[in-house]
C-alpha cells in the first residue's frame, strides 16, 4: 500500500476515535464523580492526548525513533497554539484573546516553564547527571511530573468553581450522554485499542517518508505527526468554539501542552540507550523556544485583550501564525 494511503488511514482512525474517546472520557468521568475534581481534570487532560502519549513511547520501543518521539510531542505543542490562533476564524468580530477569562495566562505560564526546562535538557542535558537507577532517565524529566501535577492542582484550586460549572459540558452536548456507564466505558476501551493500534503504526510510517522526501525526521515529526496527534484536541477545541465556550476550547489546548511534556518524561522511561532528550537532534531545542514564543504571544494577548482583528484573525493570532511557520522553516532547513 501506498505510504501515504497508510498515513491518511491512521490520520483518520485517531481523528474519529480520538473525538469519541473526549467524549466517552468526559462521560466517564462524571458518571464516576471524578470530572468535578483535578483528578478529573488530569484524566480528561491524559484522554484528549491519548495518541501523542502512543505515539511518542511507541518510537522509542518498536521504531527506535528519539527524534521523532520528541519533535511529534513538541510540535504538537506549537501546533495547539496555532489552534488557538485559528480560532480566530470562529469568534466573529472579537478575538478569541478579548472573549476568555486571564486564569489562562496560569496555564500559560506553566507552559513556558515547562517548555524552558525541554530546551536546557536538549541543549545543555550533558553537563547534568543521569538517574542510572531508572534505566539511564535525566532528572529533569522527574521534574517534569512534578512540575505538571503541580500545575493541574493549582489550575484546579484557582478555577474551582468554574471548572465544576463547565464539567461535563461536551459529554452532555453530544447523542451519548444518555448512555450507563458500562457501555461508556466499552466504547472508550474500543476506541482507545483504535488509537493505540494507528498510533503505533504512525512513527514507522512518519520515518518511511521522511526517507522517501528527504525531508528529515524531526521536521515530519514536528509537522505531520504533530498535526495527526493533535487531530481529537482540534475536534474537542473546534466543537467548544462552535458551542460559543471559547474557554473550554482553550483550556484544553493549553492543558493538552502541559501533558505533552509530561509524555516525554514517561517515553524517557521507556528509552532505555540514555537520557532522551540527550539522545535527539539538537535542532529540537528551537522548536521548544519557538513553543515558548508562541505560549509568551498567548500571554501578551489575554493581557492586551485587542478589540480589533485584521481581517478574520487579530494581531496575536497573525503573530503565532508566524512563528508556527519559523518553527517548521527551521526544522526544514535543518534535515
Amino acid at each position: 500500500m501506498n505510504i501515504w494511503i497508510e498515513f491518511v488511514i491512521c490520520a483518520g482512525l485517531i481523528l474519529y476515535s480520538g473525538s469519541r474517546l473526549s467524549i466517552y472520557g468526559d462521560l466517564i468521568a462524571e458518571k464516576n464523580g471524578l470530572g468535578k475534581g483535578w483528578i478529573g481534570l488530569v484524566l480528561l487532560a491524559t484522554v484528549t492526548s491519548l495518541p501523542e502519549l502512543i505515539t511518542s513511547v511507541s518510537a522509542v520501543t518498536i521504531n527506535d525513533l528519539p527524534s521523532m518521539a520528541v519533535s511529534g510531542t513538541i510540535g504538537s505543542c506549537i501546533f495547539n497554539m496555532l489552534v488557538i490562533a485559528l480560532l480566530d476564524v470562529l469568534s466573529k468580530n472579537r478575538p478569541v484573546s478579548n472573549m476568555v477569562h486571564d486564569g489562562h495566562l496560569l496555564s500559560a505560564g506553566f507552559g513556558i516553564l515547562l517548555l524552558g526546562f525541554v530546551a536546557i535538557d536538549i541543549g545543555f542535558g550533558k553537563y547534568f547527571p543521569v538517574l542510572k537507577d531508572l534505566n539511564s532517565c535525566g532528572p529533569i524529566s522527574l521534574l517534569f511530573i512534578l512540575i505538571y501535577l503541580l500545575a493541574m492542582r493549582l489550575i484546579y484550586e484557582y478555577e474551582k468553581v468554574r471548572l465544576n460549572e463547565v464539567a461535563g459540558e461536551l459529554a452532555e452536548s453530544s447523542d451519548i450522554s444518555k448512555l450507563g456507564l458500562p457501555m461508556a466505558m466499552f466504547w472508550f476501551g474500543l476506541n482507545s485499542l483504535v488509537i493505540v493500534g494507528a498510533a503505533c503504526f504512525l512513527p514507522g510510517i512518519g520515518e518511511q517518508i521522511a526517507k522517501q522526501t528527504g525531508w528529515g525526521e524531526s521536521f515530519i515529526g514536528s509537522s505531520l505527526i504533530a498535526i495527526t496527534t493533535s487531530l481529537p484536541e482540534i475536534t474537542v477545541s473546534v466543537t467548544a468554539a462552535r458551542m460559543g465556550s471559547f474557554d473550554m476550547a482553550v483550556a484544553n489546548l493549553l492543558g493538552s501542552n502541559l501533558f505533552n511534556v509530561a509524555i516525554l518524561a514517561i517515553t524517557d522511561f521507556f528509552y532505555f540507550k540514555g537520557p532522551l532528550l540527550r539522545s535527539v537532534d539538537p535542532v529540537n531545542a528551537s522548536t521548544a523556544i519557538c513553543s515558548m514564543m508562541a505560549l509568551a504571544i498567548v500571554v501578551i494577548g489575554l493581557t492586551y485583550r485587542s478589540q480589533k482583528k485584521f481581517l478574520f484573525l487579530a494581531g496575536d493570532a497573525i503573530a503565532i501564525s508566524i512563528v508556527y511557520l519559523i518553527a517548521n522553516l527551521i526544522l526544514y532547513l535543518a534535515r
